[in-house]
């Protein structure tokens, strides 16, 4: 019965749905449901003739469809890989550099490598000459550097335009952008309240392997279903935070936890978070990248200095404007303070309370403080 049930199966996907002709070979070629992927159709007039009849069908089928990738575990998360080493790059933003004149995103490793080795040959010039501006990458519709001119706007309280800017990145698949646009639809800043388009792209990033809006899923999740009282919601939850745990995320790895002792995540479900969670973190390690981690936590008191430093820089362009590298030439001013006079730099990392140094900055100071690293 199952075999004649198949070939019944087999026989309606080689016909149209709506007016029964057959596909043949290269003489009619039939057309898929884009909703559904169930059944197909020889012109869009058959498909429309045979909506009524097909639309609730097709409206279940594509809500399991979604469900399906919603819950299929990503391969890696939305950062991706270096493009150098080739290994994952960490979820700490500390330890990776976003190039805006590429739109590529280097880990601490390579780029500590490559400082090592401009160091020994004695070579370290840095040239914007003909390097594209974050304006030039955004007018050719670089996602990047639209997401980033969107975030610019959006902390800077102009949400229509950082709600412009941002729709543009996620329509080219940023997922940071989608994070963006589920704020503003969630909060109402810029558009009007809506918490389908907020789930949407929550979900959106979440599927495109973005850890914490994973995280961030789990949690409405698990509070919906406290509300309500509801098993499956719940288990939905915890999946949610299983996914984000195997992708590296801390908070899901605490959460799994306390739901663990709470008794709502089972023994099984936590080892095999705590197993992904690590082989995560390790697929991120490298020698390379341990040894630029060695120097960006340099002891404070080598490089401790007497004085707040402040420089005028700009995340776009950085030009060396004396020799001592204590100012920058710019078209945006910004004013660093270390806490408490402590500038812990190194030639990988310049860490600050409330900004992190673009790479030529970094590099700059590198070159004027690599004699105390030594």
């Amino acid at each position: 019965m199952s075999s004649t049930n198949n070939d019944e199966a087999k026989v309606a996907d080689m016909c149209c749905a709506s007016c029964g002709i057959a596909e043949v070979d290269e003489i009619k070629q039939l057309k898929k449901c884009d909703d559904c992927d169930l059944v197909r159709y020889c012109s869009d007039k058959c498909q429309e003739d045979h909506r009524p009849n097909h639309e609730a069908m097709c409206k279940e089928r594509a809500t399991d469809l979604r469900q399906e990738i919603l819950f299929r575990q990503p391969e890696s998360t939305h950062l991706g890989d270096c493009p150098i080493c080739f290994l994952p790059l960490s979820l700490d933003p500390n330890k990776f550099v976003s190039y805006y004149c590429c739109s590529k995103v280097i880990c601490h490793g390579c780029t500590a490598a490559n400082m090592m080795r401009q160091k020994k040959e004695a070579v370290f010039k840095i040239s914007r000459g003909n390097q594209p501006t974050k304006k030039k990458r955004i007018e050719a519709n670089d996602p990047m550097a639209l997401r980033d001119k969107g975030r610019t706007h959006y902390f800077d309280g102009d949400y229509e335009r950082a709600f412009e800017y941002c729709s543009k990145a996620a329509e080219l698949g940023d997922m940071e952008a989608h994070c963006y646009l589920y704020m503003m639809y969630e909060a109402g800043l810029g558009v009007e309240k809506d918490k389908g388009k907020e789930t949407y792209h929550l979900e959106e990033a979440a599927i495109g392997g973005h850890p914490r809006a994973r995280h961030s899923l789990g949690c409405n999740e698990v509070g919906l279903a406290f509300q309500e009282d509801s098993d499956s919601i719940l288990n939905r939850g915890v999946k949610h935070w299983i996914i984000a745990a195997k992708l590296g995320d801390d908070d899901s790895i605490v959460r799994l936890k306390e739901g663990f002792k709470d008794g709502f995540v089972s023994k099984e479900e936590f080892a095999s978070a705590l197993r992904g969670h690590q082989a995560a973190v390790d697929a991120t390690k490298s020698p390379q990248r341990e040894e630029a981690e060695k120097l960006s936590t340099v002891e404070d008191d080598k490089l401790r200095f007497g004085k707040l430093l402040s420089c005028s820089i700009d995340y776009a362009y950085c030009q060396p404007h004396s020799s001592n590298f204590e100012r920058f030439e710019s078209r945006r001013q910004v004013q660093i303070e270390p806490t408490g006079g402590i500038c812990s730099t190194s030639p990988v990392l310049c860490r600050f309370d409330l900004f992190v140094l673009p790479i030529q900055a970094q590099m700059l100071f590198a070159s004027a403080l690599l004699p105390a690293l030594e």
